[in-house]
C-alpha cells in the first residue's frame, strides 16, 4: 500500500529518525505525483543506448534511494526513467487499458498486492515469465506465491511488504494507568485482537479527557483479516468472505469497538486524521511498517519521543500492503527489463530503499545488512524495527487471495466507518456491504 503524499508532507521540516538515516518524510509512504520524468522513448538509438521506463504508483523508494542513477552507473549504455502516478486506483485501470491495447506499456510495471490475484489469474500472459530471472527462495515465502500462476509462472518480482505491529502513544499511556514498556505492552497482548479490545477498556476507564484508544475500527479490521491465511477468497478462486472466520471476526471486534466507543472513528489518511495526530487524541493505531511514517510525519516534532512500537496482537503475524514489478511481453527491452527487475529487489536495493523511505524489504537477504539488522527510530523511542519487522515478515502466513479482494476490503471498510462516525447498526452496516459488493464483483 501506498499513501498519496499530502502537501504539508512535503513542505514539513523533517528530524532525522533512525541510525540509518531514516526521516520521518523518509518513511512516509506517498506519491510523487506531478515531478515524473516519464519517457515514451524506449528505443535503442544509433550507438546501442537503451532508455527503459518504468511505470509505478505511489512511491517506491528507487528514485529516493540514488537506484536508477547507480544502475546507470553500473550499465552506462542503460538509462532509466520512472513514470509515477500518485494515486493506484487511477494507475490500475489505465494499466489494464495498456494490457488490453497490448500499447502505451512501460519496460518494467508496478503491481499492487491486491491486485496481483486478478492479474496472474486474467493477464498472465502478458507478462514474461520472472522464474528463470529472480530466485524465488530469496523472498520471504509466501510473497512470490501471490505472483505465482497455477503453471508456476511468475508475473512480478517482490518490492516491499508491510509486517504488522502496533504503535501507541506512551503518554497517554502512562495518564490512563498502562504499563508503557514495550515488552509489557506487548504481553498484554499476546492472546490476539480481543486481548487488544480488553486493554482498550482498561484504557478507556482512566483516559485523558478527549482521547480514544484506537484512531479507526476499520484500521483494526484490517490487521485482523491480513492475520489470517484464509480471508476472502478460498481455494478455488470463490469469494467466501460472507462465510469467512476471519471477516467475522474483524466484523464483529469492529463492531464491539464501535459500540464500547473505544474508537474516534476517524477514516485513516484523512485531514481528522492527521488533526489528531497532532493533538494527541489517539492512543493507539495498527501499524503496518509504513505507518510508522505517517504516524511521525503527522504527528510532528512536538510529539517525537511519546510514541512507541510493539509487536502487534497474537501469535499470527499479519500483512498488510505490498507490491511487485512485473516485464510487459509488450516492451520493446523485456531481456534489459528482468534484469533491471532483478536487481532493484535484490537485497542491496531493497536494504537502500528501506533506508531511503521506510520501505520493508521482502528480500530475506536484506535482513542481515547493517541498514535493515540495526535499524531504529528516534522518533518511537528507539524501537528497533529491523528486528521488529523482520520477526514479523519469516512468520506471517501464506494468505489465499483472490481477484477483487481490494473492492471487498474497501467496501467493508466503508461501513465500518458508517458504524463508528453515524452510528450505523452492525446489521444494517453488514448488509449494506455485502449488497455492494455483490453488485461490484458479479
Amino acid at each position: 500500500m501506498r499513501i498519496t503524499r499530502t502537501a504539508a508532507g512535503r513542505s514539513r521540516r523533517v528530524a532525522v529518525l533512525a541510525t540509518t538515516g531514516l526521516t520521518a518524510t523518509a518513511l512516509l509512504l506517498t506519491g510523487c505525483s506531478s515531478d515524473s520524468d516519464s519517457s515514451d522513448d524506449t528505443s535503442s538509438d544509433a550507438n546501442g543506448k537503451i532508455t527503459l521506463t518504468v511505470a509505478d504508483f505511489g512511491q517506491f523508494g528507487y528514485k529516493e534511494a540514488g537506484l536508477f542513477a547507480k544502475y546507470h552507473e553500473l550499465n552506462p549504455n542503460i538509462t532509466v526513467k520512472e513514470d509515477t502516478t500518485a494515486d493506484e486506483k487511477v494507475y490500475y485501470p489505465k494499466l489494464l487499458q495498456q494490457l488490453n491495447s497490448g500499447s502505451g506499456l512501460a519496460d518494467v510495471q508496478g503491481l499492487e498486492v491486491g491486485r496481483i490475484k486478478e492479474l496472474a489469474d486474467t493477464k498472465a500472459d502478458q507478462f514474461a515469465d520472472l522464474s528463470k530471472v529472480i530466485d524465488v527462495n530469496e523472498f520471504v515465502s509466501w510473497k512470490e506465491k501471490q505472483a505465482t500462476t497455477k503453471d508456476g509462472k511468475v508475473i512480478g518480482a517482490g518490492t516491499d511488504i508491510g509486517p504488522m505491529s502496533l504503535c501507541y502513544n506512551t503518554e497517554l499511556f502512562k495518564k490512563a494507568g498502562l504499563p508503557t514498556d514495550r515488552k509489557e505492552v506487548a504481553a498484554k497482548i499476546a492472546g490476539g485482537w480481543e486481548d487488544y479490545l480488553k486493554l482498550g477498556e482498561e484504557y478507556k476507564k482512566k483516559a485523558p479527557s478527549g482521547t480514544y484508544f484506537m484512531d479507526s475500527a476499520s484500521a483494526m479490521y484490517n490487521a485482523v483479516v491480513s492475520s489470517n491465511a484464509k480471508q476472502y477468497y478460498d481455494e478455488n478462486g470463490e469469494a467466501v468472505y460472507k462465510d469467512s472466520p476471519s471477516v467475522e471476526q474483524g466484523w464483529n471486534l469492529a463492531a464491539e469497538a464501535a459500540d464500547k466507543k473505544l474508537t474516534q472513528g476517524l477514516a485513516q489518511f484523512s485531514d481528522p486524521w492527521k488533526a489528531a495526530l497532532r493533538k494527541s487524541t489517539m492512543a493507539t493505531v495498527a501499524c503496518p511498517a509504513w505507518m510508522a511514517g505517517q504516524i511521525s510525519v503527522n504527528a510532528g516534532d512536538a510529539n517525537k519521543g511519546k510514541w512507541d512500537i510493539t509487536t502487534a496482537p497474537g501469535a499470527t503475524a499479519a500483512n498488510w500492503g505490498g507490491s511487485f514489478l512485473g516485464v510487459p511481453k509488450a516492451g520493446k527491452h523485456v531481456e534489459e527489463a528482468g534484469k533491471l527487475v532483478k536487481w532493484l529487489t535484490a537485497p542491496e536495493q531493497q536494504a537502500a530503499v528501506f533506508k531511503a523511505i521506510g520501505s520493508f524489504p521482502s528480500n530475506k537477504g536484506a535482513y542481515d545488512l547493517p541498514d535493515v539488522k540495526t535499524a531504529k527510530l528516534a522518533y518511537f523511542n528507539d524501537a528497533p524495527i529491523g528486528q521488529i519487522y523482520a520477526d514479523e515478515a519469516k512468520s506471517i502466513p501464506e494468505t489465499i487471495l483472490g481477484p477483487k479482494d481490494g473492492i471487498i476490503k474497501d467496501t467493508i471498510s466503508t461501513q465500518i466507518n458508517n458504524m463508528e462516525q453515524r452510528g450505523t447498526k452492525p446489521d444494517d452496516a453488514w448488509k449494506a456491504a455485502t449488497n455492494a459488493i455483490d453488485k461490484a464483483i458479479g
